[in-house]
C-alpha cells in the first residue's frame, strides 16, 4: 500500500471514530411493564352497614386515563419503615379483659391480637400507675419516702397479677408484637415534692432513675418480654395533684436521657428511647432534646393529639429525616360520639395525618375499659377505650377505634416500607405500603357524606371500587 493509500485510510477511521463518539447511542423508551394483581378489600362504613367486613365484587380493568376520582400508588418510591399501630394496654384495660368470663377472654384476645382479629402490633404501657390504674404506685415505693440509691426494693410484682399474664397472652397470639413503655411518675423518694402527683425528679437522682429503667427493661426480659422503646416521662411538661404526673422540661430531660443513653449503652440494652411524648403544640420541645447532646441516645420523638395540630409534625420530619417519629397517645370519649365523624377526624389527624408525615406507629389510649370508662385513677373521666366492656350484661362492644386501628393493624405488616399514593380529590385521602412479603397494602377513606367510586392506579392497572360515606377501604394486592 502507498503513503498515499496509508494516510487516507487512517484519515478516514478516524473520522469514523470522531462521529461515533460525538452521537450518544440511540435509546430505545422502555415500555411501562403492566402488573396484574389479585385484590382482596375490606369495607368500614360510616353507618355501620360493614364493619370491616370483606367485599366479594370483582373490578372490571379501565384504561388509565379514564376520568373520574384517582388513587395511584407508586410502589417505587418509599418512605418509613413501620413498626406498627395498636393502643395503650394500661393495667385498667388489662383488668377489664382479665375479668371477662374466660371464653370471652379468649374470643376478646383473639379479636384484638390475633390473625383472625385486628392482629393488634404496636401496644404502650405505664411503667407504674397512670390514670388508668387501680391506684397510685411504682416499682420502688418505700415507707416515709426513705431514699434507696441501690433500689433494693425495686419490684415488678404488682404488674405480675393482671398486666404481664395478658401481655403474655398477646405475645403467644402475635409474636411480632412490640411494647413501648411511659413512666407517669419517678418513685416520690426522687422528686422535690415527696409526691408522685406532680413536682419534679431531683438532679441529683438522674442516675439512679436511669437504673431505674434498666431494672424494669431486666425484670420484664425475665419474663420473656423485650420493651422495645421508652419515652423518659409521659407528657412531660403536664403536672397535676389529681394523679401520677412528673413536669420535666427538655433541658432537664436532655440531662436524664444522656445518662439513660449511657446505661443502657453500659448494660448493652438495645431498647430505644423516644423523645418528649406530648402534644403537637410545643415542638420546640423535641427540637431541643433532638438537637442537644441526648440526640446521640434518641431513636425520635414521640407526639400526642391532645393540644396543637398535626401540621406541625412536619417540622420534626423535615428538620431530623434521619430520626423517627411515633404518635403514641390520643383517646376517644364520650365528648366525641359520632361514628362516621370520629372516623374521619383519626384519619385525617391520627392515622393518615401522622403516617404521611413519616410516623413509624400509631398508638391510641385505652384499648379496653368498663362501662364507667374505667377503672380511673383519676385524669380523664369519659374517656373511651377500644372496646367497652358491659359488666352488668357481660357484653363486649368493640367500638370505632377497633375497627380505625383495624384497617392498618390487620394489613400493614411490621417492617413495612410506606409507599407514594396520590389522591386527585382532597375527600378521598390514601396511605400505602409495600409488606416484607411483597404485598401491597392500601388504605382509603372517603370524607364525603355520599358514597365515592375510585379507580385504583397501579403499574399501568386501573380497577374500579366503591368506597360507602365517610368510610374506609383496606385493599390488599397481591402480584398474580
Amino acid at each position: 500500500m502507498s503513503l498515499l493509500k496509508k494516510i487516507l485510510t487512517i484519515l478516514m477511521v478516524s473520522c469514523l471514530f470522531i462521529i461515533t463518539a460525538c452521537n450518544p447511542p440511540i435509546e430505545i423508551e422502555e415500555e411501562p411493564v403492566k402488573k396484574l394483581y389479585d385484590v382482596k378489600h375490606f369495607i368500614t362504613a360510616g353507618n355501620k352497614s360493614k364493619l370491616l367486613n370483606e367485599e366479594l365484587e370483582t373490578s372490571t380493568e379501565f384504561d388509565l386515563n379514564v376520568s373520574g376520582l384517582k388513587v395511584t400508588i407508586n410502589p417505587e418510591k418509599t418512605f418509613q419503615v413501620m413498626d406498627g399501630f395498636g393502643a395503650a394496654m394500661t393495667e385498667s384495660s388489662a383488668i377489664v379483659i382479665a375479668n371477662l368470663e374466660p371464653s370471652k377472654r379468649t374470643e376478646v384476645m383473639n379479636q384484638l391480637f390475633g390473625p383472625d382479629g385486628i392482629g393488634i402490633s404496636f401496644i404502650r404501657i405505664a411503667m407504674g400507675a397512670s390514670d388508668f390504674s387501680l391506684n397510685d404506685f411504682t416499682y420502688n415505693d418505700t415507707l416515709g419516702n426513705v431514699t434507696d440509691l441501690d433500689l433494693v426494693n425495686f419490684t415488678i410484682e404488682r404488674d405480675e397479677t393482671y398486666l404481664i399474664p395478658i401481655l403474655k397472652e398477646a405475645l403467644a397470639l402475635n409474636p411480632d408484637l412490640l411494647i413501648m413503655a411511659s413512666p407517669w411518675s419517678a418513685p416520690a423518694w426522687m422528686k422535690d415534692n415527696k409526691n408522685l402527683n406532680g413536682g419534679r425528679l431531683l438532679s441529683q437522682y438522674h442516675e439512679v432513675y436511669a437504673n431505674y429503667f434498666v431494672k424494669f427493661i431486666d425484670a420484664y426480659k425475665a419474663h420473656g418480654i423485650d420493651i422495645y422503646a421508652v419515652t423518659p416521662q409521659n407528657e412531660p411538661l403536664h403536672e397535676t395533684n389529681g394523679y401520677p404526673s412528673m413536669y420535666m422540661p427538655a433541658s432537664q430531660q436532655i440531662e436524664f436521657v444522656y445518662k439513660l443513653g449511657q446505661a443502657f449503652e453500659r448494660e448493652s440494652i438495645d431498647t430505644l428511647i423516644f423523645a418528649y411524648d406530648h402534644n403537637w403544640d410545643r415542638m420546640d420541645y423535641p427540637i431541643s432534646v433532638l438537637n442537644s447532646k441526648a440526640a446521640k441516645y434518641t431513636a425520635g420523638a414521640a407526639l400526642h393529639g391532645y393540644g396543637g395540630n398535626v401540621s406541625e409534625t412536619s417540622r420534626l420530619e423535615r428538620l431530623f429525616p434521619d430520626k423517627g417519629i411515633w404518635f403514641t397517645e390520643i383517646s376517644g370519649g364520650l365528648w366525641a360520639t359520632s361514628f362516621p365523624d370520629n372516623i374521619t377526624w383519626n384519619m385525617e389527624n391520627i392515622f393518615m395525618g401522622m403516617i404521611n408525615r413519616s410516623a413509624k406507629g400509631v398508638l391510641m389510649w385505652n384499648i379496653a375499659l368498663d362501662q364507667d370508662n374505667g377503672p380511673k385513677n383519676g385524669g380523664c373521666q369519659n374517656c373511651r377505650g377500644v372496646l367497652t366492656s358491659n359488666t352488668e350484661t357481660n357484653t363486649v362492644t368493640m367500638n370505632e377505634e377497633y375497627y380505625i386501628i383495624g384497617h392498618f393493624s390487620k394489613f400493614v405488616e411490621r417492617d413495612a416500607l410506606r409507599i407514594e399514593s396520590i389522591s386527585n380529590n382532597g375527600n378521598i385521602i390514601v396511605s400505602s405500603f409495600k409488606n416484607p412479603d411483597g404485598s401491597i397494602a392500601v388504605i382509603v377513606h372517603n370524607k364525603n357524606t355520599f358514597n365515592a367510586s375510585i379507580f385504583l392506579n397501579i403499574h399501568e392497572s386501573s380497577q374500579q371500587y366503591n368506597i360507602p360515606a365517610k368510610g374506609i377501604a383496606s385493599f390488599i394486592l397481591t402480584e398474580k
